[in-house]
């Protein structure tokens, strides 16, 4: 069974008289463990579904199964209570609260699930700081990092709670070519220890690092293959 299975997804916004179809009765499934990358024009309904996915939005129509559960009919404690356990998120603008230290960045998503922090997920998050490659920054705050090593912070923060799915939504768009690199190998090696990432890009070359490319045009799946055949990438020495 799929880890997200969505069926005849419809999402329609409503602008006065005006309803814009978003997404057309969209049908797709990910498997556990997959790396895909969903692309597509503006307006095409990627970053809507990628709401979706991540319990943000609710659909207008249709059916979203995550581990065979139908999220898109629970109440909203209940959305709340999956987007704590099961999902993690990484954003294009890092999302870092300016005057947190990178380890207390990193604590955030178990301070809005009401865990109690002690040493235990103090050590924890020191050692997903530590993953990333922030060992020695541990008490630096957002400003005093890099794009990319804010970025390295929001990675370590979607694992903390251990989720099942990770949705990336354009991870590298405000980064220069070999910082992008840099993440995408990171997300790489972390697809390789089991993580299924969904991930949102406009660029060919972020694309080429997934498994899996999704293109959608106007609310439908225009295109879906797999790059699982191909060369993998390797940053530029």
């Amino acid at each position: 069974m799929p880890i997200v299975q969505v069926r005849e997804l419809v999402k329609d916004y409503h602008m006065g008289d005006v309803t814009v179809n978003v997404l057309r009765g969209l049908n797709l499934g990910f498997d556990e463990g997959d790396f895909v990358a969903l692309m597509g024009p503006s307006g095409s309904g990627k970053s809507t579904l990628m709401n979706i996915l991540g319990c943000l939005d609710r659909p207008t129509s249709g059916q979203y199964y995550l581990r065979g559960q139908d999220v898109s009919r629970m109440s909203d404690d209940a959305l709340s209570e999956v987007r704590c356990t099961y999902l993690g998120f990484i954003f294009q603008a890092y999302n870092l609260l300016p005057q947190y230290t990178v380890v207390e960045n990193i604590e955030l998503p178990l301070v809005y699930q009401g865990i109690t922090l002690d040493a235990t997920t103090t050590a924890r998050c020191v050692a997903l700081a530590e993953m990333v490659g922030l060992g020695e920054r541990l008490d630096h705050r957002p400003l005093q990092l890099s794009g990319g090593q804010q970025q390295r912070v929001a990675i370590a923060r979607s694992l903390v709670n251990d989720p099942q799915l990770v949705l990336a939504d354009e991870p590298t768009g405000n980064l220069d070519s070999r910082t992008s690199d840099e993440i995408m190998m990171m997300l790489s090696n972390l697809n390789k220890t089991g993580k299924t990432i969904i991930m949102v890009t406009h660029e060919n070359d972020i694309a080429a690092w997934a498994r899996r490319v999704v293109r959608l045009r106007d609310g439908r799946v225009e295109s879906d293959e797999r790059n699982d055949t191909k060369t993998i990438l390797t940053p530029a020495g």
